[in-house]
């Protein structure tokens, strides 16, 4: 997707200094390196970084998937890695616990946050049978609800290629089911591993339903980045429901398009209500939009329209004004 291109990326945003405030948004416009009419507008939210001392604990449930299309080298032994990364992380009071699943779902790692059972558990595990994703997602959030830490971070963390073998039905039960679970306060993250038979689609709907975020992990190096340097940005949300909405003054801008987003595209009347799901950001989190612009009077993609130039004299007024930027979220 183009927009996780643009966003893999760290950017040097100016960053807030404070969780009363917990984005700054940063703006900018260069010459559109593929169209020397059109202006690129980088628009770029930064959140709050927490501080270690601020983070709160975390009761994480990982659910492994352990069936035989999970052998290859970059599908198991790549969670293995990804895991053993997060497991030198985790402070006295964090937990972490190991569900599998393959023909059955299973508990192998109780409750801990002792980095060498965590790594003997994994050292123990195979692939091999066929997938029930379902039943391991139920058991997930029962071993998730049952270890609750209030006030703390209590997150179901999928590992998989997304080869689950439900129906159409089955498919929109579990992702009820993890729509329920999201208003109990537990939320669910997805990290896809392999090639081939990588269901990319389904996993990211899993993880926007269940109020988390899904990273697709291919190395070592890739592990590091998502559960090492990147942990907050992953794990502790300092906002939900984040919503961006741009307008663009007609006197200057007279076309625009959003470069990618097209399944995180909302309906303007859903911007100002609370009842809509949106995207969730994490602690240090950054996002990142790019508008394409055609200025007034250029040459755009779609043809003069025999109205366009009736710019009111509002927008006349505010020519000053490129665009508008309005953001909405909740604490």
């Amino acid at each position: 997707r183009t927009e996780e291109f643009i966003n893999y990326f760290r950017y040097d945003y100016d960053r807030p200094e404070s969780l009363d405030q917990p984005f700054t948004v940063n703006t900018d416009v260069a010459v559109s390196p593929w169209n020397a009419d059109a202006r690129l507008v980088r628009i770029g939210l930064a959140g709050y970084e927490l501080p270690e001392q601020e983070r709160p604990d975390a009761n994480l449930v990982f659910l492994l998937d352990v069936s035989g299309s999970m052998g290859s080298a970059d599908k198991l032994p790549l969670v293995k890695t990804a895991m053993r990364q997060l497991a030198g992380q985790l402070t006295e009071e964090d937990r972490v616990s190991i569900v599998v699943y393959a023909g059955a779902a299973g508990l192998v790692l109780e409750p801990t946050n002792d980095e060498r059972k965590i790594r003997d558990a994994l050292d123990q595990l195979d692939a091999g049978g066929s997938t029930a994703g379902g039943a391991g997602i139920e058991l997930a959030y029962r071993v998730a609800e049952a270890n609750r830490i209030e006030g703390g971070v209590n997150r179901v963390i999928l590992a998989t290629d997304g080869d689950f073998n439900v129906g159409t039905s089955d498919r929109e039960a579990l992702v009820e089911l993890i729509e329920k679970k999201r208003e109990s306060g537990v939320t669910l993250s997805v990290l896809g591993f392999g090639r081939g038979n990588l269901n990319d689609a389904m996993m990211e709907q899993v993880a926007n339903n269940g109020n988390g975020n899904y990273s697709y992990i291919d190395s070592a190096l890739e592990a590091r980045k998502v559960l090492g340097d990147e942990m907050g940005a992953t794990l502790f949300t300092i906002a939900k429901d984040v919503k961006i909405q741009v307008e663009f003054n007609p006197a200057v801008v007279s076309q625009y398009r959003l470069v990618g987003y097209e399944n995180r595209v909302l309906r303007e009347e859903d911007f100002d209500n609370d009842a809509v799901d949106a995207g969730d950001i994490g602690a240090g989190h950054q996002v990142t939009a790019l508008y394409e612009v055609i200025p007034a009077g250029g040459e755009g993609w779609v043809p003069a329209r025999r109205y366009e130039d009736m710019v009111d004299d509002r927008a006349r007024e505010l020519a000053s004004e490129a665009a508008y930027v309005k953001l909405r979220y909740k604490r």
